[in-house]
């Protein structure tokens, strides 16, 4: 039976296969002095068509280890006369830019090899590659068409538009290699699921069954992206009695005769390549210090490292943070800097980025600054150095930011962690030791998507006629839809065929015919095709919204979408250096009240910044024990600084800021808030509010649904609205002045359903209905493109508001694009699962809480109570408020002693 393993080490092996190509082998040993570590497994794997996930860090040689077999088959194939005008090596990546490097890369091995053939005098033909993506013109396009290349780069949007080419894929019927690059970054979102099954729907059509090869940076869990990789094989002779769908993973797990997992070969050397990491502190007091001071330190610190580097990359964890970085760097040291410094993130033009990454690639640059953008295997040259500023907030992440360097083989991966924030130095000081250990947090996968479902049935029926029963099990082989129940295919199939006949009065029409008898659909009229074409791909369009006060329509300012999916009526945010409080949005338009004495309840930079993950927040509740427990042991201040030392990564400022914040919070409230203690403190504020501060640390995804449902239970008793303070060290509901009976909150907690809970919570949310927009737009219920016609954001938005509205009065909300939104919003955008694990601990008692009230916060609250002032107060007043209510904790413990 296929099975997913692991190579093992006597698989490895020193030299190329021995039956490769000769010139190849000529080629490769002059090119190279060894193999790499990922190579000395790959190689022989490929060449005898196994599929494999290659798991090893940039600049590893990864991406030769993927190409070198199906290159040394092309040259064979050349060489018998067996070469025909087909595309058998398919090369998909989620980075136009990436697939560019790829294409150029592939030049050097293609023509070199060709040379050492001739020079041997073999004769074989010219192996051509080309690139396929949004940016290919019609001419390069008609060009594949008529001379298809026999090695394909492309996207999996780019994928998705080819399998429906009439005659491009024809080209692809032979493709006998698979290729997915940076399978890690598309595994956790819906462009991975639309890959998978598109790969599913290829193999369906070629004459195959394609080799699968994945290309991963280090990720866990790294079985089930092995699984993601290669699918499942269905047995078409059983099918699901009505009732059973529910049971598929149950069957799955006993080894069913109606599931089987192909089998994969997992190479993992991604902790081969040693990491050289460390977390540092700019200043030795991250509390009193001035913050002029932080700042100054931490630019000279940026400097000194620079300057003993041939070549950084500077990571931060927000755009706007990124262009602060290099104006201050540039004002600050104009000398050195002033050319010698580029930023780089998603919302600068593709001519400024591809700019910055040639000028990294030739040494002409010495600093590129990033948010995220620079994270992906573009090949950027010899950067010898990473700075991370600020928690990365994965372990996976983390490793993913400093493996940008040392990408010459045999070289190290270097970085720096600097942080200026006791909360973030605990989380990188943990971060960075998971790293070093290989200890990676587990990304999520989305499963059941009914969106991406609707869009491929809609393209499988372009194709060509379908039996109903076999498609469904063509679906299911794909990774994400193992599990999909017939209730939800015979739904999705029902909206494509127009059953639901009221949606035609919203201009939403059928887009397949289904025969019940016969158990066959297809394509329903010539438009459909033209509609699938042009409304492809899962990334929604986005824009700003503007903003205006509900009396006198005064302009505000522009708020991007993912922060406006944050807001709920009542909501404090800024904008300008001013406040103002939430009160609705109407098409493109957000409506606001100014509140110019009010602390903002949502801080500006909450739609850019990365959530912490569950498992690294788990990791850092393990290390609060550990010190909790030496603390309650009684041990020296100093020993318990040495142990953080002795075990974590780290300079002795760091280990002493951390020290310091664990040994006041515990002197402070008796207690140490970790995973397995939630803390919830009752705190009236300055602005005469009643924060209810939970003190828990499972990520900001968590956090955001169990806020959600606890605030959604205390509206349903107060009737008024409830605030909430939402971070990844905790969160704040901010209720009336009234009683709160928090054993009686947290007992409805732990009896309620969190899933129907968050549902009803969220339900009549901007989130909700954005969320149904992006849905509508992948299932081809909104059209952003007809005819040659663009809809805008905002008639996208306007359609999907009228749309909801029609689905919610005429159907349940079992209606399949509405069910898939509210998986989106719980699953996706939150994180659902987790926190229902969250209320099983505190249902079965391994999770405990206690509550107490308190005139002084205690300091795990502090950055809680505010994370939303640098909106509105200078950072200097913030560090004035700060360092405050350390004082008053202070002069609290003194007393007590």
């Amino acid at each position: 039976m296929p099975e997913i393993k692991f190579a093992e080490e006597d698989q490895a092996s020193k030299t190329l296969p021995d039956d490769f190509e000769p010139y190849v082998k000529d080629w490769f040993n002059e090119q190279f002095p060894s193999l790499s570590p990922p190579q000395k497994y790959s190689f022989d794997l490929i060449h005898n068509q196994e599929n494999s996930l290659i798991c090893a860090p940039t600049g590893s040689g990864k991406t030769l280890s993927a190409f070198l077999s199906t290159i040394n088959e092309l040259y064979r194939k050349g060489r018998e006369d067996e070469l025909e005008d087909q595309v058998y090596v398919l090369y998909v990546s989620p980075l136009r830019a990436l697939n560019n490097d790829i294409q150029r890369n592939l030049k050097e091995p293609l023509e070199g090899i060709k040379q050492k053939a001739e020079e041997g005098d073999y004769d074989v033909p010219e192996v051509r590659s080309a690139v396929r993506t949004g940016d290919t013109t019609d001419a390069e396009k008609a060009n594949m068409r008529e001379n298809p290349p026999h090695i394909l780069i492309t996207t999996p949007e780019s994928l998705g538009i080819i399998l429906n080419s009439p005659k491009f894929g024809e080209a692809l019927k032979n493709v006998e290699y698979v290729i997915t690059d940076e399978i890690h970054s598309l595994a956790e979102n819906k462009r991975g699921v639309h890959l998978n099954l598109g790969i599913e729907r290829l193999e369906e059509m070629a004459n195959t069954n394609p080799t699968r090869i994945g290309l991963s940076a280090t990720q866990a869990p790294i079985k089930e992206i092995a699984k993601s990789l290669v699918g499942y094989d269905v047995d078409e002779e059983i099918t699901m009695e009505e009732g059973e769908y529910e049971d598929i993973e149950a069957a799955e797990e006993k080894d069913s005769e109606d599931f089987e997992t192909r089998g994969c070969t997992i190479v993992d050397v991604a902790a081969s390549k040693e990491i050289d990491l460390e977390t540092v502190s700019p200043v030795r007091d991250l509390i009193h210090t001035p913050a002029d001071e932080v700042q100054e330190a931490m630019y000279d610190q940026i400097h000194n490292y620079v300057q003993e580097h041939e070549s950084t990359i500077i990571f931060t964890n927000t755009r706007s943070a990124t262009e602060r970085i290099v104006n201050n760097l540039k004002n600050r040291f104009p000398d050195f800097y002033d050319e010698n410094i580029g930023a780089h993130h998603s919302s600068m033009s593709r001519g400024v980025r591809l700019e910055v990454e040639e000028k990294l690639k030739k040494g002409e640059m010495r600093v590129g600054v990033t948010s995220t953008s620079l994270e992906l295997g573009v090949d950027i040259g010899a950067v010898d150095l990473v700075l991370q500023l600020g928690s990365p907030k994965g372990v996976a992440k983390g490793i993913q930011r400093i493996g940008r360097s040392g990408h010459q083989i045999g070289e190290k991966a270097k970085g720096k962690m600097i942080v200026t924030d006791r909360d973030d130095a605990m989380e990188c000081s943990v971060l960075t030791k998971c790293a070093k250990e290989d200890e990676l947090d587990r990304i999520q996968m989305p499963t059941n998507c009914l969106d991406v479902l609707a869009q491929h049935m809609v393209g499988m029926a372009c194709n060509k006629r379908w039996n109903i029963e076999h498609a469904f099990n063509t679906i299911r082989k794909s990774y994400n839809y193992r599990n999909l129940s017939r209730e939800d295919f015979d739904a999705v199939m029902k909206y494509l065929g127009g059953e639901y006949e009221e949606l035609e009065d919203q201009n939403v029409y059928r887009k397949i015919w289904i025969d019940h008898e016969d158990s066959r659909f297809g394509r329903s009229g010539k438009m459909t095709r033209v509609i699938y074409m042009t409304n492809i791909g899962t990334i929604p369009d986005e824009t700003g919204y503007d903003v205006k006060t509900r009396q006198g329509g005064n302009y505000v300012g522009q708020l991007d979408e993912e922060f406006l999916d944050r807001l709920t009526k009542g909501d404090i945010f800024t904008l300008g250096g001013k406040t103002y409080q939430f009160s609705y949005a109407k098409g493109m338009k957000v409506f606001v009240d100014p509140k110019p004495n009010a602390s903002p309840t949502v801080p500006s930079w909450y739609s850019e910044r990365l959530p912490l993950s569950y498992d690294l927040g788990t990791r850092i509740g393990e290390f609060r024990s550990q010190v909790k427990k030496q603390l309650e042991m009684g041990a020296e201040d100093d020993d318990i600084i040495q142990w953080i030392m002795h075990n974590y990564y780290l300079d002795e400022k760091t280990a002493e800021a951390i020290y310091g914040y664990i040994a006041e919070q515990y002197r402070f409230s008796g207690e140490v808030s970790t995973h397995e203690d939630i803390k919830v403190e009752k705190y009236i504020d300055d602005d005469n509010r009643q924060n209810l501060i939970f003190q828990t640390i499972y990520g900001r995804r968590v956090h955001d649904a169990l806020a959600r449902i606890m605030a959604h239970l205390l509206q349903q008793k107060y009737g008024s609205n409830i605030g909430m303070v939402i971070d990844d060290n905790g969160f704040i509901l901010i209720t009336p002045r009234r009683p709160v009976d928090l054993d009686r909150l947290m007992e409805q907690v732990m009896n309620c359903d969190p899933e129907k809970e968050l549902k009803e919570a969220v339900k009549k949310t901007e989130l909700m209905k954005r969320r149904f927009r992006h849905v509508a737009g992948r299932s081809l219920m909104i059209l952003r493109n007809y005819q040659g016609n663009s809809k805008t954001v905002g008639q996208q938005q306007m359609k999907g508001h009228f749309l909801l509205s029609a689905i919610r009065n005429k159907y349940d909300e079992s209606f399949p694009m509405v069910k898939e939104t509210y998986r989106e919003i719980m699953e996706d955008a939150m994180d659902v699962n987790h926190a229902e694990d969250v209320i099983e601990g505190l249902r079965d008692g391994s999770i405990s809480y206690e509550m107490g009230e308190t005139d002084i916060p205690s300091p795990f609250s502090h950055n809680l109570l505010l994370q939303g002032s640098t909106d509105v107060i200078k950072m200097e007043d913030k560090k004035e408020r700060l360092q405050q209510m350390h004082q008053q904790v202070l002069d609290r413990i003194e007393e007590s002693n």
